[in-house]
């Protein structure tokens, strides 16, 4: 049973508002991350559904999601891949485009990070529109691997990002 609530961590989350841009009201995990019994705890949280042994590999999201993924990979005794922005992995990739709001992006993962078969745990500091996830989870699929779930530190539901993540258990610790 983790050490830490849900309220706990949406007690520690701080609002920056107008950051990066007017209008957005951004959710800084920072304090999370400095305190080390709720990040601990944030950890337990994402992790909950699953023992050591029971997942090859935890798959992170470039950025922050590297920082919650790579912790549980070491709790869970699995490997760690990062899904990283094109152009930023060292070998040969798969590559996956994803809409954004006024264009679109692409992530990547090296062709060989998973195995066919491989027990997958996504891992995701946030769950806005899904479009990074939902490329995350295509590039899982090429591979042949299996995700068990995808686990959120903060979902904003309003953005309605869980619609792109059908097929599969999706968990948020705190939701707006």
């Amino acid at each position: 049973m983790p050490n830490v609530t849900a309220a706990e961590i949406t007690a520690a989350i701080r609002n920056v508002p107008d950051f990066p841009k007017p209008g957005i009201q951004f959710k800084d995990i920072t304090p999370v991350l400095a305190d080390a019994r709720l990040f601990a705890g944030a950890i337990d949280l994402l992790t909950e559904n699953f023992k050591p042994g029971s997942v090859d590999a935890v798959v992170g999201i470039d950025a922050r999601g590297f920082i919650f993924a790579a912790a549980a990979a070491v709790k869970l005794k699995a490997g760690f891949v990062p899904v990283r922005k094109k152009g930023k992995l060292p070998h040969t990739t798969h590559e996956q485009d994803y809409a954004l709001e006024y264009g679109h992006a692409t992530v990547a993962m090296h062709i060989d990070a998973l195995k066919p078969g491989a027990r997958v745990l996504l891992i995701d500091d946030l769950l806005a529109t899904g479009g990074t996830s939902s490329a995350a989870v295509a590039l899982v699929k090429k591979l042949g691997a299996e995700i068990l779930e995808a686990s959120f530190l903060i979902e904003l539901k309003f953005l309605d990002g869980r619609e792109k993540l059908k097929g599969f258990p999706v968990r948020s610790i705190v939701v707006y």
